[in-house]
């Protein structure tokens, strides 16, 4: 893929936030990176190892999970085709606090924490970016809070599957679970009783 491609590409991604982003901008944040295409199952970056190279999926899915004292993988979150991955170093971590893997073939834009900070410093709009994007982090945030402190997990499922509709068709029924923070089989249970519900 050209540079030209690549901008098409992140301005669509951009657009779909409703972001506008200068092409100088793009350009600037293209020569900065390198690129990797990974392999579906694969280990992207595992607990405790340095924070200093984030990701963003062009194409593919990843998703981060910690793992719990008795070895269950629980989900974090999933990163589709415009999302960021292996962001923690963006967030003051000096080490990863997760584990990334890939759930299909994916191919990730890489570029090292130290340099998009450089570039915030330099690019007045590449900030204002940036700026959208930690909003909406926060935003992200704060719907996963209270979702688990006032829904129940019926309606935590209806909410992502809203807000998600692609993921619920393409991501393992067992990682939205955890996800959502309920067993598999209470997943399988929501599930059944909405299809027995809607045949009703």
């Amino acid at each position: 893929m050209d540079q030209q491609e690549l901008i098409a590409q992140l301005k669509a991604f951009a657009g779909q936030r409703q972001i506008g982003v200068p092409e100088t901008t793009l350009a600037a944040l293209i020569s900065r990176s390198s690129f990797r295409i990974v392999e579906k199952g694969s280990i992207l970056a595992s607990i405790g190892d340095p924070a200093a190279t984030a990701g963003l999926v062009l194409s593919g899915m990843a998703r981060s999970y910690y793992i719990d004292s008795d070895g269950n993988d629980i989900t974090r979150g999933f990163a589709p085709a415009g999302v960021m991955c292996m962001d923690e170093g963006f967030f003051g971590y000096p080490e990863r606090i997760c584990m990334w893997e890939t759930l299909e073939e994916s191919t990730v834009m890489l570029c090292e924490t130290a340099e998009i900070r450089k570039l915030l410093r330099e690019d007045t709009a590449f900030k204002d970016v940036w700026i959208t994007l930690l909003e909406s982090a926060l935003h992200y945030k704060i719907y996963r809070e209270n979702g688990f402190l006032v829904e129940n997990a019926t309606e935590r499922y209806l909410h992502f599957r809203k807000q998600y509709p692609a993921l619920c068709r393409s991501v393992p029924q067992k990682h939205i679970a955890t996800y959502l923070g309920i067993a598999p089989e209470s997943l399988s249970r929501i599930r059944r009783a909405m299809r027995e519900e809607a045949d009703t």
